[in-house]
């Protein structure tokens, strides 16, 4: 006899739920598959396969969305991602622990970030975070989709907390293959699924087209790039903006830089997707507002989050490239030790949709949309993560609607299925 989720036919049938398709929540029934891990066809699968389902489970009228992605994860509940460590089997078992915990919080799929190092870390630690999504394992956690590297093509001026003696300026694509490794540049598909630069570095714009073929994707950050050269930057392959509004020139009525993108890009080009951190600390409320009503289909919320993310305040050693600092943690606020400068975040992405609800006149599924289909359209794997059609990867997330007295909703997570099998089930009164 085979494992529970592998017994009968494997189908279930949720029931009395909301769905989220496009910006709407409509009331339907989604039937899955633990034993493809896809979503499928009701219609198809009852009348024309006459299969009825093992199980159907009343999900009581909560909201069945997608799956959560985060496209800026440096870390969590104690472990960075940045790290090399002398046996690099612990590495492994440290992101195995990280996936198994990150799943509660409704992220079934994430890019595990890098931040600006030494080539030999890139070296060490990217073919453990290529795309995990394989071997289809719904008990493993959360997915990797691909390693997003933050750096180290990034303005000094526009630094932030990642270390400037480790910053690089390439000027041939050999020089990008060897500071992360040739065999994390390629290959089908490559370790790495995006990386983030400055375009006003020399020779980067040159080479952009040459790594948007190879299927990586290019976003555009911590620079001082102008309005002219981040317009190049699109035409040349990039397609999305790094943590808007934080590293980079603040707009200007005469040079809008990266911001003026949001309302205008070049002929031809559309406009770029962009992450938003709406933790409540890097941007203004009114600012999120901004930038959701500039250009909603391409608002992304990520939560750069460290790997102090999930643990108690306190000081943290951080790898920071050739130096290790330390980043205090009060509450939800991280700083770089002896500075006011922000070392990243410490929040959970259903916080920063929380944020968001509250912050930027969204509906509850456009909020939804910015951390499911949208996400998944800017790494170009909509047909199967961010959707509820038929086919995608069974990747769910049962939410609660909270209302406070002053009719402010929150979302909480009171499941998760991964690859149609139900991984985690919110204690009830928790």
């Amino acid at each position: 006899m085979g494992p529970p989720d592998q017994l009968g036919n494997g189908i279930t049938k949720l029931t009395n739920c909301r769905l989220l398709r496009g910006d709407d929540l409509v009331s339907d029934d989604l039937w899955i598959s633990s034993h493809t891990g896809k979503i499928l066809g009701s219609q198809a699968t009852f009348y024309d396969g006459l299969a009825l389902p093992d199980q159907t489970i009343d999900l009581g009228g909560r909201i069945l969305s997608p799956g959560f992605i985060d496209c800026q994860l440096n870390g969590a509940f104690g472990f960075n991602f940045s790290t090399m460590l002398p046996d690099m089997s612990q590495y492994d078992a440290n992101l195995r622990d990280l996936n198994q915990k990150l799943i509660q919080t409704g992220v079934t799929s994430y890019l595990p970030t890098v931040t600006s190092q030494a080539p030999e870390l890139y070296h060490a630690v990217l073919p453990h975070l290529a795309p995990s999504g394989a071997a289809r394992d719904p008990h493993s956690g959360s997915e990797s989709l691909g390693a997003h590297c933050e750096g180290p093509f990034l303005s000094p001026s526009r630094n932030g907390v990642h270390n400037v003696s480790c910053l690089r300026t390439p000027s041939t694509l050999k020089d990008i293959d060897d500071t992360y490794g040739p065999l994390n540049t390629t290959g089908s598909p490559p370790p790495i699924k995006l990386i983030t630069l400055a375009p006003e570095l020399p020779h980067i714009l040159p080479l952009l087209p040459a790594l948007h073929s190879r299927s990586i994707l290019l976003s555009l950050g911590h620079t001082i790039a102008t309005y002219e050269t981040a317009s190049l930057a699109l035409l040349s392959g990039a397609t999305m903006i790094t943590h808007l509004f934080n590293a980079m020139a603040p707009l200007h009525h005469r040079n809008p830089g990266l911001l003026g993108l949001l309302g205008c890009s070049p002929p031809s080009t559309p406009r770029p997707y962009f992450g938003l951190i709406a933790d409540g600390i890097h941007l203004h409320p009114a600012t999120i507002k901004i930038a959701w009503n500039a250009h909603p289909a391409g608002c992304i919320l990520v939560t750069d989050a460290m790997h102090m993310a999930g643990l108690d305040d306190g000081a943290y050693p951080w790898t920071n490239g050739s130096s290790d600092d330390v980043i205090v943690k009060r509450g939800a606020v991280l700083r770089l030790q002896g500075s006011d400068t922000i070392a990243g975040s410490s929040s959970m992405l259903i916080d920063c949709v929380n944020y968001f609800l509250k912050w930027s006149g969204a509906t509850v599924a456009q909020a939804l949309g910015t951390v499911t289909s949208t996400p998944a359209k800017m790494l170009e794997v909509e047909k199967v993560k961010g959707t509820l059609e038929e086919g995608a990867d069974a990747d769910l997330v049962v939410l609660e609607e909270v209302r406070d007295e002053d009719g402010t909703v929150e979302l909480r997570v009171g499941e998760v299925w991964k690859f149609g099998v139900r991984v985690f089930e919110r204690e009830k009164g928790v």
